[in-house]
């Protein structure tokens, strides 16, 4: 199962058992077959950028993957990279932007390796002098509008980092306003404004205990 999130809500595209292979409309949910035609999912996608009232729709086929494949067709492909960093109090290193927090990540340079683009956004944006690369964790999918309205969909990939508990540098020329420890469990409780790919990484953490 994928999930990509537009405009703050998810989209699930899914096999048909995952999904329970019945369609279903509610006031907050909405569970549809999909029937092959790639720029039927346009629909979805544009429902779900011009409002917020669902919780989730969720897209089934038989092939999951082929159903991704169909919808990442209608974008352009941008991939990423980023960390869930530790210090050896067990605190995860969040910054502040754009008026959410958010974990320090950004674009993948041309020829540039996935681990080597995640340690290097980390110290960029964070100000720390080093960071030792970890597990991979996860990738996550959001999608957004380009300056010029192109249709963009972000592929990020996570790998848990540990560093020392350094003073922080936050990187203001890409609009970031704080850079702090914080433990990720209590951060969570206190109902932050966090996108929710970021909320997801951080619960899964939390779920399997976090760095080792």
């Amino acid at each position: 199962m994928y999930k990509i999130y537009i405009n703050g809500t998810p989209l699930f595209l899914a096999t048909t058992a995952e999904a329970g292979g019945t369609p279903s409309v509610g006031e907050k949910t909405i569970v549809a077959p999909y029937m092959g035609k790639a720029r039927t999912l346009l629909s979805y996608l544009d429902m779900l950028e011009k409002n917020r009232s669902f919780d989730s729709v969720t897209i089934y086929a038989d092939d999951a993957d082929q159903l991704f494949r169909d919808f990442a067709g209608q974008f352009r492909i941008i991939e990423a990279a980023g960390g869930v960093v530790y210090n050896p109090k067990g605190e995860v290193l969040l910054i502040f932007k754009r008026d959410h927090w958010d974990l320090p990540k950004g674009k993948i340079d041309d020829g540039e390796s996935r681990e080597a683009a995640a340690v290097r956004e980390v110290l960029e944006e964070t100000g720390l002098s080093s960071a030792e690369l970890g597990d991979f964790l996860s990738v996550t999918y959001h999608t957004y509008r380009s300056p010029k309205g192109g249709r963009v969909l972000k592929y990020t990939y996570w790998y848990r980092m540990k560093a020392a508990d350094e003073t922080l540098a936050p990187q203001a020329e890409e609009d970031i306003e704080h850079a702090e420890w914080q433990h990720p469990g209590a951060f969570l409780e206190s109902e932050p404004v966090v996108y929710g790919n970021i909320r997801d990484l951080l619960e899964e953490e939390v779920k399997g205990g976090g760095a080792k």
